[in-house]
């Protein structure tokens, strides 16, 4: 195999091995070998017509339009001329499918699943690193800096992964394809110069091998250490914050996505870990003037979708903070009692996260600070970094108490409410729904479900309360708790969410704090080991209703503890019907452009989803955007790695025509070594004017200003007078234009483009650090000296 063969093989390694950094973020991995296998198709065209040989820039283009068939083939080959040759519909659904992945992104948590947009994004976005990183390694022959590439592709995953993508298993991957593509590059250009010489063996004779220290097993040697450096390093030294090996993680709430929207963070990922700390270190402290606190939850967010990885809260559309009384709560009648009470809430200062804990349903919120509100949550969330640390307000909130009667009595949901609220995702084990039905076997209604699947979980059911569980939240890990019945508040208000969407209920997952405990001077504190999660399910008439099915945790509503009644004989009156005129409540309505699609209680669902859909676009845009500008990035680091010899020698020579017979002497050296004549520093003036006028097959004039600038170097040297001024400039603009006539077209490019001569900058840069070694060593070894004379006189 040839040296540039190696290194197409090496680079298109390094890039598979960087891109398994991305398994983690999907559940299918068979994009990767889609990848693969286009990355192997262009990288072996380039291979082919670097032997040719080619221009550079024709074989970069032949790559990138083989890489625009492929894509063409593989993803939208219905919309192409013969299936591979890309059009202008072709283009449309290239642009359909990244839209897709960009909202595919945006909705889904890791290991999100493997929809046609996010496929077409990781393809792309490999073949996009590992034909830079080819143009780089094999068509321009600099591995070094093909590593950035890598590196930013490695961060990419890494950053997205988090705590959960094994990143010490995907650097190595990543560094090993790195070294392995360095080392290639360096026995390439190791084999240039020929069979490596060493010492011979001690006491050989004339035939005796010779051994020699490898320089590619040198090269391997500090490749390794380095790389075991890069591993141990930020273990041994903690102090530097997070290292290759450590997982931090952070949880809390996130933070507004654009003005107009917000995506929450999963906030289970510190839950478990706050109820198993040793202190319960205080987070909120209140005073209320409700009677009996006991349903006073702090809420903090509410996780509505569910997709078979996770519960996560969907994007909501967020507005200003109204000004008096918030919105009726979704689905309260006034025929619901109700009674309003007062809570002023203080955070504490280091207790720092977006979404504020306010009891539910909150009426009106008096806090100072950037914050946006959320209507179909009716939480605040900060804006531009606000966040809770310090910040005290003041809450009137609903107390909400519905009869048993009245929840028995609900009529069914808004079809877009149970549309939205009870999707349950394909893969969920069968388990599930069997043991809700099995549950709730003699239930007549759903509020009766509702409490059957309550008390199977605090009571009948056989569950322990264990908070040193994993907190998986996903489908499996609710089978896997149907089956070993036991975990904490996370794995009750899940598999309670669940069942009950299984048995057509709409329903959620609130996640806040528990009312926390009684102190001095009439507050109350809570504190991290009060933090709670639980379900809430929704009951037209009442709206969101709060369930407690984690046994030994919160309280038990009232509306939930007793015997069921015969619906029949309630003295209730029945709750609004759908289809009903009564006004629900006067209190003011959230604006149209409050309401995601979807939800119910909009009146507009057509101008909400013309909301939601721009804030999709602007999402799209922004990701096609990062990708945009990944690519230009790329293309300008190659462009300014290219050009920087032509730019140094263009700075040089400027310099030097300016200046007197030496170095336009100097400039004239260069320029023959530009066209491949390398100067040798033993030769006199004139011996070098022959040898390059003879080598360069000068013209009769062009030689004539060699040999004057010759003899203007050696006056200028030997002579008892300078040489006089003259036409310098002009004599080495002239053998460059000689010199430049008699080369093939290959020499003049190569002189343009990569001359030879740049080399002496790296010369000029190992002088100036042997100089800085010199002097480091001499000022040590005065010390040294001074330190034993001062010992000596003591």
């Amino acid at each position: 195999m040839s040296g540039q063969a190696r290194l197409a093989v090496c680079g298109w390694l390094a890039t598979v091995a960087a891109a398994t950094a991305l398994l983690p973020l999907v559940r299918d991995a068979s994009w990767l070998f889609q990848a693969a296998l286009v990355l192997a198709l262009v990288s072996a065209l380039g291979a082919g017509l670097r032997r040719v040989p080619l221009p550079r820039g024709l074989t970069i283009t032949a790559q990138l339009v083989l890489a625009l068939l492929a894509l063409t083939f593989l993803f939208v080959r219905e919309s192409a001329v013969a299936g591979f040759i890309p059009g202008p519909d072709a283009f449309t659904r290239f642009g359909d499918l990244f839209a897709q992945g960009g909202q595919d992104v945006s909705e889904y948590v890791i290991p999100a699943p493997l929809t046609d947009g996010i496929r077409l994004m990781l393809v792309a976005g490999v073949l996009l690193i590992g034909l830079m990183m080819d143009v780089l390694a094999a068509t321009y022959r600099t591995a070094a800096p093909a590593g950035l590439p890598l590196l930013a592709l490695y961060s990419v995953a890494s950053g997205l992964a988090g705590e959960d993508g094994g990143r010490w298993l995907w650097f190595l991957c990543a560094a090993a394809g790195y070294l392995l593509l360095l080392l290639a590059e360096s026995r390439h250009r190791l084999v240039q110069w020929g069979q490596v010489f060493g010492a011979a063996l001690p006491g050989g004779g004339p035939g005796a091998r010779v051994r020699s220290a490898s320089p590619v097993r040198t090269g391997r040697r500090i490749g390794f250490a380095a790389l075991g450096f890069a591993l141990l390093v930020p273990l041994a030294l903690p102090a530097l914050g997070t290292g290759l090996l450590t997982n931090d993680g952070e949880g809390g709430g996130g933070g507004p996505g654009d003005g107009n929207t917000v995506t929450a963070v999963n906030p289970l990922v510190e839950l478990q870990n706050s109820l198993n700390q040793p202190e319960n270190r205080t987070v909120l402290t209140y005073e209320t003037d409700a009677e009996d606190v006991s349903g006073l939850y702090m809420r903090i967010v509410a996780l509505d979708e569910f997709d078979g990885t996770s519960w996560r809260p969907s994007q909501r559309r967020i507005t200003d903070v109204p000004s008096d009384r918030f919105p009726t709560p979704p689905g309260l009648s006034p025929g619901v009692d109700r009674e309003t009470v007062t809570t002023r809430i203080a955070a504490a200062d280091w207790y720092k996260q977006s979404w504020l804990p306010m009891p539910y349903p909150a009426d009106e919120v008096n806090i100072d600070g950037r914050w946006r509100f959320e209507p179909i949550g009716r939480t605040l969330v900060g804006d531009q970094g606000q966040t809770t640390a310090g910040a005290q307000y003041e809450v009137r909130s609903l107390l909400v108490k519905p009869t048993a009667e009245q929840l028995a009595n609900a009529p069914r949901a808004p079809m877009d409410i149970r549309r939205e609220q009870t999707s349950v995702p394909d893969g969920l084990p069968a388990v599930v729904e069997e043991t809700a039905r099995t549950v709730t076997s003699t239930a007549r209604n759903d509020y009766e479900r509702a409490v059957a699947l309550q008390d199977w979980f605090a009571v009948q059911g056989g569950f322990t309360y264990d908070t040193e569980v994993a907190a998986g939240s996903g489908s499996e890990a609710i089978a896997r708790f149907l089956e070993q019945k036991e975990g904490f508040c996370v794995h009750f208000a899940f598999s309670m969410a669940a069942m009950a969407r299984t048995l057509d209920i709409p329903a959620r997952v609130a996640i806040g704090f528990t009312p926390g405990t009684s102190s001095s001077g009439g507050t109350r504190e809570v504190g991290l080991q009060d933090a709670h999660a639980w379900p809430e399910l929704y009951f037209q008439g009442v709206g969101w209703t709060r369930f407690e099915p984690t046994p030994s945790r919160g309280t038990t509503p009232e509306y939930a503890m007793p015997v069921l009644p015969d619906p029949g004989g309630s003295d209730e009156p029945d709750l609004p019907r759908p289809g009903t005129t009564d006004e629900p409540s006067t209190a003011p309505q959230a604006p149209e452009d409050a309401c995601p699609p979807g939800v119910g209680g909009c009146e507009n669902d057509a101008d909400a989803a013309g909301s939601s859909d721009d804030g999709s676009f602007w999402k799209t845009a922004g990701t096609v955007a990062l990708f945009v500008g990944l690519g230009l990035g790329g293309v300008l680091l190659v462009a300014a790695l290219v050009l920087s010899p032509l730019l140094w020698r263009l700075t040089v020579r400027r310099r030097r025509t300016g200046g007197g017979p030496l170095t336009c002497w100097q400039e004239a050296l260069d320029a023959g070594w530009d066209f491949g004549i390398p100067p040798d520093e033993s030769d006199t003036p004139r011996q070098a004017a022959v040898r390059l006028a003879e080598a360069g097959r000068l013209s009769t004039p062009a030689a004539a200003a060699l040999h004057r600038l010759a003899d203007a170097v050696e006056r200028a040297l030997y002579a008892p007078r300078p040489a006089p001024p003259g036409p310098y400039a002009a004599d080495v603009l002239a053998v460059r234009a000689g010199l430049r006539a008699s080369a093939s077209r290959w020499t003049r490019m190569r002189a343009v483009i990569l001359p030879r001569s740049s080399v002496r900058v790296l010369w000029a840069a190992s002088e100036r650090g042997r100089a800085l070694m010199d002097a480091h060593r001499a000022f040590w070894a005065r010390v040294a000296v001074s330190l034993r004379a001062r010992l000596s006189r003591g």
